[in-house]
């Protein structure tokens, strides 16, 4: 149990105490990739609840602001800066997160939580125009300068 960062010798779960480490610059990059019909990509911007791609858009860069609301063990961090991308393929829609701080402890939640409900919003404003729509999010980068 030990070789987890969120776990003590004894098993029980814990905050990570970064209080000795350096503050350092920090990026790091999530994707994520919601597949759906072609016909469905066509449509984003002109589904029945709106643009699903702005609104996508904002509820990422929203969400990495609230990761530690989110995530019990994760330290509250000052963002320097969040960017959510989206773009339409035939196949679905690309996600690309990008985060920063300057802190004692990495950043890749942020990057991954607003990948993550930018795709879960993509989900929601769609899904009454498509049953067969899944996605997968994964971290591309991780960065400490």
């Amino acid at each position: 149990m030990s070789d987890l960062s969120h776990v003590d010798e004894s098993g029980a779960v814990r905050m990570v105490d970064v209080g000795a480490k350096p503050d350092q610059r920090r990026r790091a990059r999530a994707r994520a990739f919601v597949t759906m019909q072609p016909e469905t990509a066509e449509r984003l911007r002109t589904l029945p609840k709106g643009d699903a791609l702005t609104t996508a858009q904002l509820a990422g860069i929203m969400a990495a602001k609230r990761t530690a609301d989110l995530i019990p063990l994760c330290h509250p961090l000052a963002l320097s800066h969040v960017s959510v991308d989206l773009e339409v393929g035939d196949g679905g829609v690309e996600i690309v997160a990008d985060a920063a701080t300057t802190a004692q402890t990495g950043v890749e939640m942020e990057a991954l939580t607003a990948a993550s409900v930018a795709a879960l919003t993509v989900y929601d404003m769609a899904k009454a125009v498509d049953k067969t729509m899944r996605f997968a999010v994964e971290l591309v980068e991780k960065v400490k300068e």
